[in-house]
């Protein structure tokens, strides 16, 4: 009998690469890069369904209602969201997760997935699937292995030994290989005895378990006891972070799979691509006749093999070949095809120059909704909100700046001070700097509104919440 499969998302990346559309408080894997569903909802879906157990997803603290949200719009409930109290890499994650899936199910397999991953032809991956859960089932810690379609020196690569009995396409792992240099990787191509490491493992959770107690003890104890002292917070399990925070920072690779001699990896020829830069991003994306990848509102003329995406404005580009063009509302990022792996050189620039645009977007989601920066200028600044059916804002105060509010659609619940009333379209209402303050939307539509900032400090760190129904109020100490 098939054993049921845990699939075990991991959602903790930050990724640069993709700048400006990916940036820290949104990541790629959070973003619709090619279908209209983020990467993670993509991955969630591909582990979905008969013979799944709900998904475990592994994330942090600044992605955690992003994250539940796209898993709820998927109209599942994950067994946990867990959150880690910092990144240490997969094999901690993968270790936590494991401890957890075998409180449900002592004979329980994970498909440990990365959720930043592209995989372009499902039926190849569900036939390779299934054969990477008949060798978990054998006792084998599985890896997709990539078959590599050019000399490609950004990858590891593993090499394939003896053939693992009774299934096919599955071999045993010979060696794992760091990142090869050109001629090497030239070689490896010809030789057909290698793979391209993709990253994605299926494993049974006794047996990795076993294994990381054999190789990484004290990681097991700290994760054992991470787990422990874990804490329920709404949806999500917050890991304890003084023993998580002193496991090793290493992967699942380095940690078990090139130690173990229970190594397994299964062909994978399935439309794989992990997203890493725009050029990999063009590759796997339509394109016209003269290879031009065009998203979103764009035109082009005498323009061959670009990738040009307009998020927001057209944008229009003449007489130009393999570059990216990259536009958002807030950042217009070109550069040659060839050199986009340096995208994340100048992220580090913007970062060091005390910039934002590394880490937010203009528009900024939140629990209750989203908000979006339309102006900014001397004590003031310009903001389209919009709150979610249902939903409410915490009751909260600045110090330094007052506020306007201007309904444009939906109903406002408003408090102010002492004050309780409504605020429809069309019309709209003042907060004082210095006065407590709430805002919710009663209604069955969302509630769109202008609110107008002034004041001489407009950051977002002048906000004293006193009541959240999101848990971002910190717990009173106990004398």
């Amino acid at each position: 009998m098939r054993r049921i499969v845990h699939p075990v998302i991991l959602s903790g990346g930050a990724g640069t690469r993709l700048w400006p559309l990916s940036r820290a408080l949104r990541p790629k894997q959070l973003l619709p890069l090619v279908c209209e569903r983020s990467m993670l909802q993509e991955t969630v879906r591909r582990v979905s369904g008969e013979g799944f157990a709900a998904p475990i997803v592994v994330g942090n603290e600044e992605h955690r209602f992003l994250i539940a949200e796209q898993v709820r719009t998927l109209g599942l409930t994950p067994r946990a969201i867990v959150l880690e109290p910092e990144g240490r890499n997969t094999a901690p994650a993968a270790t936590a997760a494991a401890l957890l899936v075998l409180e449900d199910d002592p004979d329980g397999i994970i498909a440990l997935l990365p959720s930043d991953h592209v995989v372009g032809d499902l039926t190849k991956f569900e036939a390779v699937f299934r054969a990477a859960v008949d060798a978990a089932t054998a006792g084998a810690l599985v890896t997709f292995g990539i078959p590599p379609s050019r000399p490609e020196t950004g990858y590891g690569y593993i090499r394939k030994g003896a053939p693992w009995p009774g299934i096919e396409g599955c071999w045993r792992i010979e060696r794992f290989v760091e990142k090869p240099d050109p001629r090497t990787a030239e070689a490896y191509v010809a030789s057909g005895d290698y793979a391209w490491n993709s990253g994605m493992f299926v494993l049974p959770a006794q047996t990795l378990l076993e294994e990381v107690e054999r190789l990484q003890p004290e990681m097991l104890r700290c994760c054992r006891e991470a787990v422990a002292r874990a804490t329920l917070d709404l949806d999500f399990l917050r890991l304890a972070r003084a023993p998580f925070v002193a496991a090793p920072s290493i992967s699942i690779d380095y940690a078990v799979m090139e130690h173990t001699d229970k190594g397994a990896v299964v062909a994978a020829e399935m439309g794989w691509s992990d997203v890493g830069s725009w050029s990999a991003l063009w590759e796997i994306t339509n394109k016209d006749t003269d290879g031009n990848a065009l998203v979103g509102d764009v035109m082009v003329q005498d323009a061959r093999n670009c990738y040009v995406r307009g998020d927001g404005n057209l944008v229009a580009a003449i007489g130009v070949d393999d570059l990216v063009i990259v536009a958002t509302d807030d950042v217009v990022l070109v550069v040659p095809r060839e050199r986009a792996q340096e995208v994340k050189q100048i992220v580090a620039t913007v970062e060091k120059a005390g910039r934002t645009e590394h880490y937010v977007h203009s528009q900024v989601f939140r629990p209750w909704g989203w908000y979006r920066s339309i102006q900014n200028g001397p004590r003031f600044q310009v903001k389209e909100i919009v709150v979610a059916p249902g939903q409410k804002l915490s009751e909260q105060m600045h110090h330094h700046r007052a506020e306007h509010w201007v309904v444009v659609s939906g109903t406002a619940k408003v408090t102010r001070g002492e004050d309780h009333f409504y605020v429809t379209e069309n019309q709209s209402t003042y907060i004082p700097h210095a006065t407590n303050h709430c805002l919710e939307n009663p209604g069955k539509i969302p509630l769109r509104m202008i609110e107008v900032q002034s004041g001489p400090y407009l950051g977002e760190d002048d906000i004293i919440r006193f009541q959240d129904a999101y848990g971002r109020v910190p717990a009173p100490v106990s004398s």
